[in-house]
């Protein structure tokens, strides 16, 4: 069944223009079909076409089912964003279809782009949303100063990877021997160029964990993908131990 997006369809019961077009012009889907739509708030509705419209598309709800994201903790990632922008694209798509709660893209000291447009971002986040069958948005920040994020308050591990030689690999720990499965996490990449020396410090004092992803030097969106792995991967591996 096809699933388009629409944050009030419960009060308007009308899809937005380009989901519209996109049903009736392109997919041609007439009255009396079928289709599911997310809310991106964790509400997914099977809905009957009463006006097919390429601009308005009018529908009736015939069913309501509440579908909350199945991992039922925070995940959060900062990152700085790449210079190229298609990488840090690749990047939000993919950990929309794994899955994250919020986004919070990085300024900081070494940060290569320190403007970034969120629009064709958020529409990017839609489409993995609606690709991976999920029915919550994750939320994402407009860009923020590192030392922002560094002092707002979160319950569960707070993580930064750093990968400078200025911190010895002795003195981080990995980020799976840190993160508790089925807690909160939020954890930080740095740009290309990594975080500065100020940065690790001020993040370490305010208490979050240095961690390692591994032997190997990764790109800004490779690290920041396989932390969002990472998380995923123990959270299973706990749930079939429990099991």
């Amino acid at each position: 069944m096809h699933r388009f997006y629409c944050p009030d369809i419960a009060k308007t019961l009308t899809l937005g223009e380009e989901d519209s077009k996109h049903c009736v012009k392109v997919l041609r889907m007439g009255e009396g079909s079928t289709i599911e739509v997310v809310d991106g708030n964790g509400a997914l509705y099977t809905c009957r076409i009463t006006m097919a419209h390429p601009k308005r598309c009018a529908v009736e709800v015939l069913d309501r089912e509440l579908q909350p994201p199945h991992w039922g903790h925070q995940i959060v990632l900062g990152i700085a964003p790449t210079k190229n922008l298609d990488r840090i694209e690749w990047l939000v798509e993919k950990c929309v279809e794994m899955g994250v709660d919020r986004i919070i893209p990085l300024r900081c000291h070494n940060s290569e782009r320190t403007v970034l447009k969120t629009e064709r971002l958020k529409k990017i986040m839609v489409s993995a949303m609606k690709q991976s069958l999920k029915a919550t948005l994750p939320q994402l920040d407009e860009l923020t100063p590192v030392e922002q994020v560094i002092a707002e308050p979160m319950q569960g591990t707070r993580c930064i990877a750093y990968c400078d030689a200025l911190l010895p690999r002795s003195q981080r720990r990995s980020l799976a021997g840190t993160y508790r499965p089925g807690n909160d996490v939020l954890v930080l990449i740095g740009p290309e160029g990594d975080f500065s020396p100020g940065e690790v410090e001020a993040a370490t004092a305010a208490g979050f964990v240095p961690v390692t992803l591994g032997e190997s030097r990764l790109r800004t969106e490779t690290a920041g993908m396989m932390a969002v792995a990472l998380i995923h991967a123990l959270d299973q591996k706990m749930e079939s131990e429990e099991k």
